[in-house]
């Protein structure tokens, strides 16, 4: 091979970063997603990396069509992620952003399921770096919880490959499936970081407290390697269908009463990997497509979002809808960006969110999942009332709050921008992105069924969404903690812990007390009989002694002659 394999240039590109400043440094991050790229472009369709460590053979590269789709959307992302945070003197940050990014290319290109899970324990070890990069006490908690969920997934998925080695002596990655106790584990250890029902909370805690720039790095990998590694491991595993439609549908409640935007558009990014694993789940080669496809546009619009988003708190110092509004007067290009992203996610036709997610549905219709395509209908109704309304609505318009900021640096624009361009053109031109996808299926996304059917869900959503907030039905936005899943192991089994320790507690220090007086009276009793005058203290005769021992004896031959 001539060509370095794709994460070889992100790591060595992050030793420079850290041994660099200023330009020099801006030049390194910009260039090294541009040429890895351009080595991935070089590298042959049969290319290969291997190496043996201990009578295993651990295999650095493989590349197929489903590795190669992930590899230029993680290029994509990294370099309008890096654009984006080029205004940023955090050496933490831009070097951690790289680590992150060469690890997620490190898991997808990985061909053993052992070099998977050295890269998946990377990605764990520097995305919570760009958490702890706020130097806040709640991203130090947020970044604490997160990283033992991150070393949680991890344990599981090592003890899922070690039984899958001893059982079947390979650590080939491919079909994995479920009849076995190591498939049960390892769908747990992903099933964990894309996020499953009651798995969810420390996305949702997370990522709202990363730095601005963090966050669309944090959006674009973790999540996207774990739906990668199921569309590879468990296709057409029928519980994730069900699995799949409980993400989209619940985060939806809770995105539409939160007042965190950033955190709404954590609970949405819950709701669109739904989407994603009800493709896996089904199985079929269009609804396979249809995640890969999705998991492709939503790391662009979902990034769109989270980089319009964090533009506002960058530029005002504030996220919370009820202390927002009014920004479109002065950050017009922010708002008009937001807008697209928004459009994006809500599949508007002509926009990349109706490309993929439109295959998902019919691939649901497709394979009778009748039940499931009315659940996918209404978390689409769902999702454009919490991003593609909520988010720009109380974000730049509702009412005025007096906020008079400019658009950010130039750098945050661009970034926004090329995204941007980037929904528009797939959207206009999905046949580019459906040329790469895994398997060759013809798909006419823009069909008269399709499209009336997306406009009138879209009609009925946007006129609910009026209605309710005219007559003030809509839930408004309150400054307010909202419990989710995560309270019961932060407070509500803490609460329990420290009740149950209590009476231990309790019961411990009364039996030690009665201990100590049953010991104490046993005392007293052995002093009172070996005291002098007690009965063991007496002098005792020797003929007293002989008759003793003579009718012991009497005694025992009586019992053994009986």
């Amino acid at each position: 091979m001539t060509a370095l394999p794709p994460f070889a240039l992100f790591y060595l590109a992050a030793l420079a970063a850290a041994l660099t400043r200023g330009h020099l440094r801006s030049a390194v991050l910009v260039a090294t997603p541009l040429l890895g790229a351009l080595n991935l472009w070089w590298l042959p369709v049969d290319a290969t990396l291997s190496h043996s460590l201990f009578n295993l053979s651990l295999e650095w590269l493989r590349i197929d069509r489903l590795s190669l789709l992930f590899g230029y959307l993680f290029h994509i992302a990294a370099l309008i992620g890096l654009i984006y945070a080029l205004h940023v003197r955090d050496t933490l940050q831009q070097v951690s952003a790289l680590l992150y990014a060469g690890s997620a290319l490190g898991a997808v290109f990985a061909g053993d399921l052992l070099t998977f899970f050295l890269f998946w324990e990377g990605m764990a070890l520097t995305s919570v770096c760009l958490v702890w990069a706020r130097r806040s006490p709640a991203a130090y908690s947020a970044s604490v919880r997160y990283l033992v969920i991150q070393i949680v997934s991890g344990l599981l998925l090592l003890t899922g490959i070690l039984l899958l080695w001893r059982n079947s002596g390979s650590l080939s990655f491919g079909l994995i499936g479920t009849s076995q106790v190591y498939g049960w584990l390892i769908l747990a250890a992903l099933g964990l970081k894309a996020a499953f029902p009651l798995l969810h909370s420390w996305l949702v805690d997370a990522y709202p407290e990363a730095t601005p720039t963090g966050t669309v790095f944090l959006s674009a990998f973790t999540t996207k390697v774990a739906i990668y590694a199921l569309a590879r491991g468990f296709p057409g595993t029928e519980l994730l269908v069900y699995v799949g439609a409980t993400m989209a549908c619940f985060p939806i409640f809770f995105a539409v009463v939160e007042n965190d935007l950033r955190r709404v558009l954590a609970y949405s990014l819950v709701n669109q990997l739904g989407f994603m694993v009800v493709g896996i789940g089904i199985g079929s080669q269009l609804a396979i497509n249809g995640a890969v496809a999705h998991a492709f546009t939503d790391v662009i619009f979902k990034g769109l979002l989270f980089m319009s988003m964090g533009a506002v708190l960058t530029m005002t110092g504030r996220i919370n809808g009820s202390e927002l509004g009014g920004l479109y007067k002065t950050m017009p290009r922010t708002t008009l960006l937001c807008i697209v992203g928004a459009a994006s996610i809500s599949a508007f036709p002509l926009f990349s969110g109706f490309v993929s997610k439109s295959m998902i549905m019919s691939a649901a219709l497709k394979a009778d999942y009748n039940g499931v395509w009315l659940l996918l209908l209404f978390a689409s109704a769902g999702v454009f009332h919490h991003a593609g309304i909520k988010i720009p609505y109380f974000a730049f318009f509702a009412h005025d709050s007096g906020i008079r900021v400019s658009d950010p640096p130039g750098n945050m624009q661009l970034a926004m921008l090329i995204a941007a361009v980037l929904c528009i053109a797939i959207g206009v031109f999905p046949g580019v992105l459906y040329s790469a996808l895994p398997f060759d299926v013809a798909y006419t996304p823009y069909d008269v069924t399709h499209v009336l059917t997306q406009l009138q869900l879209l009609l009925f959503s946007a006129l609910a969404f009026v209605w309710l907030n005219r007559r003030g039905l809509y839930p408004p936005e309150l400054n307010a903690v909202h419990l989710d899943v995560d309270w019961s192991y932060r407070r509500l089994l803490p609460a329990l812990a420290r009740r149950v320790i209590a009476v231990i507690e309790a019961i411990d220090q009364r039996l030690r007390q009665f201990g100590q007086r049953l010991l104490q009276q046993l005392l007293d009793l052995a002093r009172h009989l070996y005291s002098p005058g007690g009965v063991l203290s007496r002098d005792v005769g020797t003929g007293t002694m002989v008759l003793w021992v003579a009718l012991l004896l009497a005694v025992y031959l009586f019992l053994s002659f009986t």
